[in-house]
């Protein structure tokens, strides 16, 4: 059983004080706010920005310095910056929740600052504290907290981002690193709404290796996952699902988003962290909610042959996949270059949907928060 993401890494009672060391450098600029209610009563996913970031600059010698909030807008770098040559990089995905009294909610953000240190780790980048991370989305949420959408589906979602900004061609760690937080009213993640997805399962393509980046969130990952994804279309599935690399036989995940399995006497499986899986803070929520819920949920490898046998026999009665950005999301089809299985009805599952509605009246503040995962914004 996964404990929690973050429980090693709750941030200290000076968070608020952080935060107020953040310059606020309001844009002279902001959008008409005729345009931003057009914005965000019909936002769609990724397209539209808030008037203002969220940056803390980083050098070797000065550790953490500037930090502000400044007007969006574009970056300048040198056509030697490290990370337009060397890939190093790593970012975030969370989301903030307008309450029904008005109030702005985020969901585990500490969870999402302990994986983005692990993330830094990897790629060899500096660890932003937890409070930084936390205190940085603080203040850009408050700076533009008239973009936080209300309504169902609908939230500000925010993108924290760190790159190696040195200018330098030569193999090594960047001296020189920019954090930054950007953020976008969302709406559902999937244009139709929440129905169940067709998956490819590709056995040409691996998404991470062992000993690889799998385990972080960077940007190499999800460009590998692109030209499989191209596959998956040709072949009239949404999403693509990735084997291990070794052997090409068990389940990882899809291009971002976890994986898992409902069987007929109750059970869940997922596959376990491997070092080559990201480990989704939304993942442990739903294991922590089936868990509340009496399901046994079993972390383990799964075998493409098991879960299709599984299928095919009415042992597997639902599967779906989980991530930030569509939550949960009923996978109803799996096919593959020798197989094409519909999942039970080929419907949402009732599990599948039971849960998804309650972590996300959780998110909402529409149910209560008992385990402690919320934290106010604004």
């Amino acid at each position: 059983m996964s404990t929690p993401l973050a429980a090693q890494h709750e941030p200290s009672s000076s968070t608020e004080d952080l935060i107020a060391l953040f310059d606020v450098r309001r844009s002279d600029a902001p959008r008409p706010a005729a345009e931003r209610e057009a914005a965000i009563a019909a936002p769609k996913f990724g397209t539209v920005f808030t008037d203002h970031m969220a940056r803390i600059s980083w050098n070797s010698t000065d550790g953490w310095t500037d930090r502000r909030v400044e007007k969006y807008g574009p970056l300048q770098l040198d056509p030697a910056t490290a990370v337009l040559h060397y890939a190093q990089e790593i970012f975030e995905g969370m989301k903030a929740y307008r309450h029904a009294d008005g109030s702005v909610w985020t969901f585990r953000p500490e969870a999402n600052a302990a994986r983005f240190a692990r993330s830094a780790h990897r790629l060899a980048l500096p660890a932003l504290p937890v409070d930084d991370f936390v205190a940085s989305i603080t203040a850009l949420v408050r700076t533009d907290v008239e973009w936080v959408p209300s309504g169902d589906e609908a939230s500000l979602y925010l993108r924290p981002f760190m790159y190696a900004s040195e200018a330098f061609l030569g193999v090594r760690p960047s001296l020189e690193a920019e954090y930054l937080v950007i953020a976008s009213p969302v709406g559902p993640y999937f244009s139709g709404g929440v129905k169940p997805v067709s998956i490819w399962v590709d056995r040409e393509y691996s998404r991470a290796g062992a000993g690889g980046t799998g385990a972080a969130k960077c940007g190499g990952n999800y460009a590998s996952s692109l030209l499989p994804q191209v596959v998956a279309q040709q072949h009239g599935c949404e999403q693509v699902c990735f084997l291990d690399s070794a052997t090409r036989t068990h389940l990882e995940e899809l291009g971002g988003m976890n994986v898992f399995v409902v069987r007929a006497d109750g059970s869940v499986e997922t596959p376990e962290l491997t070092g080559s899986i990201l480990e989704g803070v939304t993942r442990s929520s739903i294991i922590q909610l089936l868990t509340d819920r009496g399901h046994e949920v079993v972390e383990r490898r799964i075998p493409l042959t098991d879960l299709l046998a599984g299928i095919r026999d009415g042992s597997v009665t639902e599967v779906f996949a989980c991530g930030t950005a569509a939550v949960i999301t009923p996978i109803g089809r799996l096919a593959g270059s020798d197989f094409d299985e519909i999942i039970a009805d080929g419907g949402a599952g009732q599990l599948t949907m039971a849960v998804r509605t309650e972590l996300t009246d959780i998110q909402t503040g529409r149910s209560a928060d008992r385990h402690g995962w919320l934290r106010r914004l604004a």
